[in-house]
């Protein structure tokens, strides 16, 4: 049976851009009470109004900003659904990598998650009804060269999901993650297809995300072929999968990144680590 969500009230985090924004309007245009948070705050102000929602700058990685972005978004009344979909991709060989850098991945899309989960939940488990719905990536199944701090922090999102839904469950809360491939987004400038695999829209994933509340499964790919692909190979032997993956080009996907394609969004997420992650 599909879920009424014209009801609910839905926060989104990285909500003023790609997925994120796609997502609020979706669930807008459903008729829910949206929230979006970003770290960008006058981004979050210009893209609420511009889609009739609230909205309010919103660092995942502290708790402290959690407690007052929901304390700005009370008066659309209890957070019903949470989409935690902030995060960062830096991509390069994880030997030139900052130090900076790899702490940001971790601060943004593995604590943004935890951190988002620990402020809203407890209200959820009260109230006996709730969801979660956590962005991960398909590289959280199947680890690529050139974005191995990446793909580990999305493993880890996969992960937490898993338990974290096996804890919440008995309370009413339903967690689900869902795996993009590479989504057109600025966030993936540069990066090229795997063969045979098409890039997706924002707006392709968050009908996902909005499908996944009204009708709640554990976990989603996008699009929904490649989860039978990515399971597939996982039963393969190693050099059949990699061969595989060598042949698809799906093996140097990210090392092959464009940089000039690219440098707009590094240099954001690059200042951003130096700023505002913990040395």
């Amino acid at each position: 049976m599909s879920r009424d969500i014209s009801t609910r009230t839905v926060v989104v985090t990285g909500g003023a851009r790609g997925i994120g924004r796609a997502t609020a309007e979706r669930f807008a245009r459903a008729g829910a009470r949206v929230a979006i948070g970003d770290l960008d705050g006058d981004l979050a102000h210009s893209v609420a109004e511009e889609l009739g929602v609230v909205g309010d700058r919103l660092d995942v990685t502290d708790p402290e900003s959690w407690r007052a972005f929901l304390a700005v978004v009370a008066d659309l009344g209890p957070v019903d659904v949470l989409v935690n979909n902030a995060g960062v991709m830096p991509l390069g060989a994880v030997l030139d990598e900052p130090a900076t850098v790899q702490h940001a991945v971790f601060e943004v899309n593995v604590h943004g998650v935890i951190n988002g989960t620990k402020a809203v939940v407890p209200a959820m488990v009260e109230r006996g009804s709730g969801h979660i719905v956590n962005v991960a990536s398909a590289v959280g199944r199947a680890g690529v060269a050139g974005g191995a701090t990446y793909s580990a922090s999305k493993f880890a999102v996969v992960g937490f999901s898993e338990a974290t839904r096996h804890e919440f469950r008995p309370h009413g809360v339903d967690v689900t993650v869902v795996l993009p491939t590479i989504v057109q987004t600025e966030l993936s400038a540069g990066v090229p297809s795997a063969k045979g695999v098409k890039r997706v829209t924002p707006d392709q994933v968050a009908a996902v995300i909005v499908d996944a509340v009204r009708r709640p499964r554990p976990e989603l790919w996008v699009p929904t072929w490649t989860r039978g692909l990515t399971r597939t190979m996982s039963v393969l032997p190693l050099r059949v999968r990699e061969g595989l993956a060598r042949a698809m080009g799906a093996d140097r996907a990210l090392l092959d990144a464009d940089p000039t394609s690219r440098k707009a969004y590094e240099d954001r997420a690059r200042r951003g680590a130096r700023e505002e992650t913990p040395s």
